[in-house]
């Protein structure tokens, strides 16, 4: 008995199914060639000026407090010089919103500019570790296939360097976290003294070698979601690297002759040679794409050869390609710095409002109100008192309104926190009955006083009887 199948033929996978995924299955690793053009230098210099801020952050301080630290453990952010805590909520919303809202307005200004130029992914894999890879296999300052094998004490030499490098970049990263004389401490000390700092410092160290020698180019290939994020942010105007069709095309090989009707591109693939993410600029806005203008550079040394002007790959836009003029203003480059604009003097205001201290006075469980023999009413209060300053501080409190009003508490109406200590603590309001009217409540205030002069005054609230 035979059998019929109605499976329908397999289709030939295309010749790479991704740019680093051959048709059959197996990886392509990627090897750019360098094109040291105008744009390449300038990029490099901004690459290394990235990496002198990134590595100088943790050491910088304003007012005595760290440039930035980001203490999770403690619950402590520092930015600028500036402490926010847990309580600061709306700004930190306010924040985020910003720089989503800042990421969006950028991409659509200028494509995806930040993947090419500011990304630390870009930056160190093109800017130190390609270019450690290029030595060790004989084609420093030219890229391309390598001139040697890097095998032996080579292969252990490139990996030690690979090491030490992301070790240094992972206690970097740490200190951002935990602050340069914590770090400092912790490398002087065995590490089972801290084993949850070394475990981070360790898994950051791993998953940077993993990313740096193994992952690569698909970090932003696969992993990363801001090029599929990208066709809801770019428009027809944004800013991207781009092949003009209309001069480069009908392509052909070798040198182009006058009048033979054909474009300037030559299709000598030197802009595909020298693309990161192994991409053919020639066919159009690709999320692969990190504007990162090798393609750029490359290209105009070949036109340069050819006598042509430069810029058949350049800084453009999809309707600017089409001959329409480029639109600067237009709905999205109106509405993203308004709501920008918005979103900081928000923020500037909620900032405006924080204080040395926060305080805050919360009704206590229980009875509403107690009366004592002496026909005294008594409102039972929890005081939450913040240090936000950077060293110890001594707080007094006292109650303004009721004036017969007598403040009862543990701390004597006095307590001292140290740098960013925050203690809950019960008082208790006594008053007299005549205090209250027809309706059994009154208002009061509580003002507190730090050391150095910064005060507060609270509203209370007070319940008697009726």
């Amino acid at each position: 008995m035979s059998t019929k199948t109605n499976a329908l033929p397999l289709l030939n996978a295309p010749e790479h199914v991704l740019s680093t995924l051959e048709s059959d299955g197996t990886r392509r690793w990627l090897r750019p060639r360098l094109a040291t053009g105008a744009w390449w230098n300038r990029r490099r210099i901004t690459a290394y000026c990235l990496i002198v801020i990134f590595v100088s952050i943790p050491h910088l301080r304003i007012g005595g407090k760290p440039l930035v630290l980001l203490d999770i453990a403690a619950r402590k952010f520092t930015l600028f010089g500036h402490t926010f805590l847990p309580t600061d909520t709306l700004l930190l919303a306010l924040a985020i919103v910003g720089l989503l809202v800042a990421i969006v307005l950028a991409t659509t200004l200028t494509g995806r500019v930040w993947c090419g130029w500011g990304c630390p992914q870009t930056v160190y894999m093109e800017f130190l570790f390609r270019p450690i890879d290029r030595f060790f296999e004989g084609t420093s300052g030219r890229g391309g296939k390598p001139k040697r094998i890097v095998t032996g004490a080579l292969a252990v030499a490139r990996y030690a360097i690979y090491v030490v490098l992301c070790m240094a970049l992972a206690h970097t990263f740490l200190a951002y976290f935990v602050g340069t004389e914590r770090l400092a401490q912790w490398i002087r000390t065995p590490p089972w003294q801290h084993p949850t700092a070394f475990l981070v410092m360790g898994g950051t160290t791993a998953l940077m070698l993993f990313d740096f020698l193994i992952f690569r180019e698909q970090m932003c290939l696969i992993a990363c979601p801001y090029g599929r994020f990208q066709s809801v942010m770019l428009d027809r105007n944004s800013l991207i690297v781009s092949y003009d069709p209309g001069r480069g095309e009908p392509r052909r090989h070798g040198r182009r002759h006058e009048g033979d009707g054909l474009g300037d591109c030559i299709d000598c693939k030197q802009c595909v040679t020298v693309c990161p993410t192994g991409i053919d600029i020639r066919d159009g806005l690709q999320m692969e794409c990190i504007n990162c203008t090798q393609c750029m550079d490359a290209c105009d040394q070949v036109m340069t050869r050819l006598g042509k002007p430069k810029g058949l790959i350049r800084y453009s836009s999809q309707e600017a390609l089409d001959g329409k003029p480029l639109r600067l203003l237009r709905m999205r480059t109106i509405l993203y710095p308004l709501l920008l604009t918005g979103i900081a003097v928000a923020f500037g205001a909620v900032l405006s409002t924080k204080y040395a201290f926060d305080a805050k006075v919360m009704r206590g469980t229980g009875n509403p109100f107690n009366r004592t023999a002496d026909r005294m009413i008594v409102n039972q209060f929890r005081m939450r008192l913040s240090n936000r300053t950077n060293g110890p501080r001594q707080y007094q409190f006292r109650v303004l309104d009721p004036s017969n009003a007598v403040l009862d508490s543990d701390k004597d109406g006095r307590l001292t926190l140290d740098e960013g200590g925050s203690e809950l603590f019960p008082i208790s309001i006594r008053v007299p009955t005549s205090t209250f009217g027809p309706g059994g409540s009154a208002t009061g205030q509580i003002q507190i006083i730090d050391d150095i002069g910064n005060e507060r005054t609270l509203p209370l609230k007070l319940l008697g009887p009726r």
